[in-house]
């Protein structure tokens, strides 16, 4: 049976702030002992009232801007009543009705929405029981939540919600507005998934989450398709109902949680000790519109017009923006188109696999990039050269090439007294290339470049042997 995947996904992120989204609690993820970075705010004691973070608020503003989205003149924060252990206040402080951003688009799906609220605490879970470090408590969160897509296959929905979640991270980056590193919690994936066998109507929608991997966000949301999907081939729909699924990282399947929530199920209503802000008025959303990098995509487009480099490369230095920046300093020392083509190859490959890449001045590389193009140094020879660029950055390819006698070597007349001397110690392969096997030649070459320790000029190396073995 032909069926449709649909998928829609919320995000989850921890925004880099000093301090939690509602009191001055330290916002410091790295922090290992357990309820260090707490207050009464944060812990709800009775008559602690919260106060706004500005910081947080500008920081959802500036993604919004990023996903051409609309940012919302008045907005409030509502109280998400539910109770649950790392609740302490028994609701969590949200927003409902009236998010900081509407709409924008990304990675191939429409936006819904980004709104701000607080996190929950942390529960530790051993053997006999539980424990709650509330350092996690108020740290501000932002929520993205996409419009549901429908995909041919479950392959491809699971794809492109992996994509959307890699590019999401991208941009907080690029804006500084979260380090999103999924590991440690501060980004976590929820995918609505659902099935129909027409592709104008959704299925029974059911979340997985507890995704925190962009891994386990692809495996997850194909195996979930997969499920449903067999369950609708065997007549079995009834069987798919609305619910929370978690991802078994060991198992790699997903398993029932509860039955899903609704939103009236968490009695919204706005929050009576929070002011309401009317944000065109408290930012300068044009002059924030000015002040933001250059995002991912643009960035793509920008190298791919101006030095014509390979995809693969493009997207190398997208998601290593400082790598990017230097290859952009090589890029303007070389000027030539082909030139940088080639130290982007260099650096792509030679420069990011050695074990230790340490800094090298632009400069440098673009010298080293000028005496491979120039035949003065063969490939080889600039692999070996960079190595040593890597431990000592302040000597110059060209010196190290003179002190290695890695030059290649030119002259004609002592290229012309090698090619003699492995030509006469490798008769029979000579004789081979006479009798017309042309893969002879370059056995005679690799022997010059052997005798010459590779200083040898390959192309004059060749050109003297067929010269010689006429």
């Amino acid at each position: 049976m032909k069926y449709y995947a649909t998928v829609g996904l919320e995000v989850h992120a921890e925004l880099k702030t000093k301090t939690k989204m509602f009191c001055s609690c330290k916002n410091d993820p790295d922090e290992t002992r357990p309820n260090v970075n707490i207050c009464p705010v944060c812990t709800a004691h009775p008559g602690a009232l919260p106060v706004i973070n500005k910081r947080a608020v500008e920081q959802v503003i500036k993604v919004g801007l990023a996903l051409n989205g609309k940012i919302a003149d008045f907005t409030e924060f509502d109280r998400k009543n539910y109770f649950y252990p790392d609740i302490p206040k028994g609701y969590q402080i949200s927003q409902y009705k009236f998010p900081i951003v509407t709409g924008g688009h990304l990675a191939g799906f429409d936006i819904t929405r980004v709104h701000l609220e607080e996190d929950t605490a942390t529960n530790k879970h051993e053997k006999d029981y539980s424990l709650i470090d509330f350092n996690r408590a108020g740290v501000p969160l932002m929520e993205l939540v996409t419009e549901p897509k429908t995909f041919e296959s479950g392959s491809e929905a699971a794809k492109a919600a992996s994509d959307f979640a890699k590019e999401f991270q991208l941009i907080l980056w690029y804006l500084g507005a979260s380090e999103a590193n999924m590991e440690k919690g501060e980004m976590r994936i929820e995918a609505n998934i659902s099935v129909s066998s027409d592709r104008k109507k959704f299925g029974t929608k059911v979340e997985v989450k507890n995704l925190n991997s962009f891994r386990s966000v692809e495996r997850a949301i194909k195996y979930e398709l997969e499920r449903m999907g067999d369950l609708l081939e065997e007549g079995k729909e009834k069987e798919i109902v609305q619910e929370t699924r978690g991802w078994d990282e060991e198992k790699q399947k997903t398993f029932s949680q509860r039955r899903k929530e609704s939103s009236h199920d968490y009695r919204y209503f706005p929050d009576p000790d929070l002011p309401k802000m009317k944000l065109h008025e408290a930012f300068d959303l044009k002059k924030m519109q000015k002040e933001l990098p250059e995002l991912p995509e643009a960035k793509r487009k920008r190298f791919r017009k101006e030095f014509g480099i390979k995809d693969e490369d493009i997207e190398v230095y997208v998601n290593a923006p400082a790598l990017a920046g230097w290859f952009e300093e090589v890029a303007g020392i070389l000027e030539d188109k082909d030139k940088v083509i080639t130290a982007s190859n260099y650096i792509t490959t030679d420069y990011l696999g050695l074990d230790k890449t340490g800094p090298v001045r632009a400069e440098h590389f673009a010298e080293l990039i000028n005496l491979v193009t120039e035949n003065k140094i063969s490939s080889r020879g600039a692999k070996d050269i960079l190595a040593r660029m890597v431990i000592n950055s302040d000597i110059s390819p060209l010196k190290i090439a003179a002190d290695e006698n890695l030059l290649q070597q030119s002259d004609e007349g002592e290229l012309k007294k090698v090619a003699q001397k492995v030509i006469e110690a490798n008769p029979k392969v000579a004789a081979d290339y006479k009798g017309g096997k042309e893969a002879a030649l370059m056995s005679l070459v690799g022997q010059v470049m052997k005798e010459t320790k590779g200083s040898a000029n390959p192309q004059i190396a060749r050109q003297m042997l067929v010269k010689l073995l006429k």
